[in-house]
């Protein structure tokens, strides 16, 4: 296989995954949905609850996508420095975002800031995002797919707190972020928590906690503590399938977290609707590729 016929075959099986994962929610999501669902007495949580379902068996048998607001794509990498394609990714990338827009088809959500108009292809300046680990000694790549909708993005909230306020403040912030705004972002919701030395640093890891699966917890016991007592928290407000109230809030949180300067504690909060439309797919050097986001793929 030649370079070209090489980055052809990936882009062509990234345009198919980044459409497929439009219409079929990754197999966790879709399991603890029905986990909240089994949970729900009140008549109105139930019905959201099977008008979800139905949703979503809906876009499977008429392919097309699960929500209407298909967001602006996010390609988090951790691509092997020994990669062979590592130079061609960004332009392939862009391309299969093209390609999957027409085919899924994707709305169009790339707007060009100040000029204000929409491309009508889903690529733009800095649409697709494309946030990189290079990682030495590999030579594979994984490759993360979200699709940012308008409503889970609205609650997208950091902040550098100062340092006697303590992991009570990152939990003050948390919850104020989710009873202002959770509201807007269809829940139930997967709840994103970054810590960091700065304020770029956090809100890139709260993005990079969504990419983790529901039910994980931070290798830290202590983090890991906070991810479940915050979940019980947000929960306790009742914020039910849509906001329309409920038993539950959330699909879970996860926190993401790197060192920190002592002065300071850096705080992010990103936040993944009910419809969570996560991929992780997994290239070796020679581009065989092996998805575990979702049991049933089918392109």
């Amino acid at each position: 296989m030649t370079r070209t016929e090489a980055v052809a075959k990936m882009t062509d099986v990234m345009a198919k995954f980044v459409a497929f994962t439009g219409k079929r929610l990754p197999d966790d999501v879709r399991a603890k949905i029905k986990e909240l669902a089994a949970q729900e007495e009140e008549p109105l949580a139930k019905a959201l609850y099977a008008c979800m379902d139905k949703n979503q068996e809906l876009a499977w048998k008429l392919n097309r996508p699960s929500c209407q607001d298909t967001g602006a794509l996010q390609f988090f990498l951790k691509c092997g420095a020994d990669f062979p394609y590592l130079g061609e990714l960004p332009a392939l990338l862009k391309e299969a975002v093209v390609r999957a827009t027409k085919d899924a088809p994707l709305r169009h959500n790339a707007v060009e800031t100040f000029d204000e108009y929409n491309t009508g292809k889903n690529v733009a300046k800095g649409i697709p995002s494309i946030f990189w680990d290079i990682v030495p000694g590999r030579d594979d790549l994984e490759i993360y797919t979200y699709m940012a909708g308008g409503g889970c993005s609205l609650p997208g909230h950091a902040k550098v707190l100062m340092p006697g306020e303590g992991y009570e403040g990152v939990a003050k912030y948390v919850l104020d972020v989710m009873t202002s705004y959770g509201i807007n972002a269809c829940p139930p919701l997967l709840v994103g928590v970054g810590i960091g030395t700065s304020v770029e640093v956090a809100a890139l890891n709260s993005k990079k906690a969504l990419m983790r699966k529901i039910g994980s917890h931070n290798p830290n016991p202590k983090a890991a503590s906070m991810e479940r007592l915050l979940e019980d928290g947000i929960n306790s407000l009742g914020l039910g399938p849509q906001g329309l109230t409920g038993k539950n809030s959330v699909l879970g949180v996860n926190i993401e977290n790197t060192a920190r300067h002592p002065s300071v504690i850096g705080v992010g909060v990103s936040v993944g609707c009910w419809s969570h439309r996560r991929g992780h797919i997994v290239f070796d050097r020679d581009l065989n590729y092996t998805i575990d986001s979702h049991s049933e793929v089918d392109f």
